[in-house]
């Protein structure tokens, strides 16, 4: 067997399921049935990196943020921040679930989580178009006012389950580069598991020899991609909730797809057929990731990790 460096990218659904409340317990458990899927990749020895989504926590984060300030008049916390406590605290769910498992199979690799910072440009045309939504799920009018006024939030209308009302956007600029991306890379190398840019990464700017905390969110899987390229990873994972990529998703003409190739998805992401909501994201970072180089993505759920089994994304 040929070692490789596998980037495995874990979707909402390996952390929080719908319908739950999100407390750790919860959040353990279903890390812990992630990781039983993810064990036969560690058990052949390849060097792994895990990244992981942070939607839910962060709006967590930001409630709390709200409450506080409401009732005992606590500052806000700033949106890098929050990314950066959500990258610790689902970092050290994730490594002390696969320290046990790996203890308790006497796997000897030790697993190490950073708080990974990723520079975005300060001209990205995201921040003058915000479209990620964060935070509390509607503010009403009178809400919407208000913090328009004192913190100069930008809302946007949502029609979702027969409810409208208003939802907070910030920004999602493209991922430039990975800060510690060679520090990640040594460490993956060395045969530690790496869990790295948890919720797309702190997103930061560089002026001059200054970081600056930006008010954004990055794409999780862009800002894998990203690392998987700059490092040059064997194989880039994306878990997400269906066993397959489908085309015209949800419709009378859905068709699952097992192999394409890096030509065939960008033609069809560009007509559309991937949608504009969860998986276009996703493809669009398998197409980055070809592009520069590498060799594979595997976009799949749970059960197919187990069998390599799922949508196949090959340069030719």
């Amino acid at each position: 067997m040929t070692k490789k460096l596998i980037i495995i990218a874990l979707g909402g659904n390996a952390l929080l399921k719908n319908g739950q409340k999100g407390s750790i317990s919860e959040q353990s458990l279903n890390i812990r049935e992630t990781l039983k899927s993810l064990y036969p990749i560690i058990k052949e020895g390849h060097d792994l990196i895990i990244t992981h989504g942070n939607g839910p926590q962060v709006g967590y984060i930001l409630l709390k943020n709200d409450a506080g300030e409401q009732v005992y008049d606590i500052p806000q916390v700033p949106l890098d921040v929050a990314v950066a406590d959500t990258q610790s605290e689902i970092g050290y769910l994730i490594q002390s679930e696969l320290f046990s498992l790996l203890h308790q199979n006497d796997i000897n690799r030790e697993v190490i989580s950073t708080n990974t910072m990723v520079k975005v440009s300060a001209d990205d045309p995201a921040f003058q178009n915000p479209t990620k939504r964060v935070g509390k799920t509607y503010y009403d009018t009178a809400e919407v006012e208000k913090l328009q006024s004192e913190k100069a939030w930008i809302f946007k209308e949502e029609t979702k389950n027969g409810k409208t009302g208003w939802r907070r956007v910030v920004p999602s600029p493209k991922p430039v580069d990975i800060i510690s991306k060679n520090t990640i890379n040594t460490l993956a190398r060395n045969g530690a598991i790496v869990i790295a840019v948890g919720g797309g990464g702190v997103p930061v700017t560089i002026e001059g020899n200054t970081i600056h905390g930006a008010e954004a969110v990055i794409d999780k899987d862009l800002a894998t991609a990203l690392l998987a390229k700059q490092i040059n990873a064997d194989q880039f994972i994306i878990l997400t909730d269906v066993p397959y990529v489908y085309l015209d998703y949800g419709t009378d003409r859905q068709k699952a797809l097992k192999t394409i190739n890096v030509q065939d998805a960008v033609k069809y992401m560009k007509k559309g057929k991937f949608g504009e909501g969860n998986m276009a994201p996703k493809i669009q970072a398998a197409i980055n990731f070809i592009k520069s180089g590498g060799k594979e993505v595997l976009i799949t759920d749970l059960k197919g990790i187990q069998n390599q089994e799922g949508t196949k994304i090959v340069k030719n």
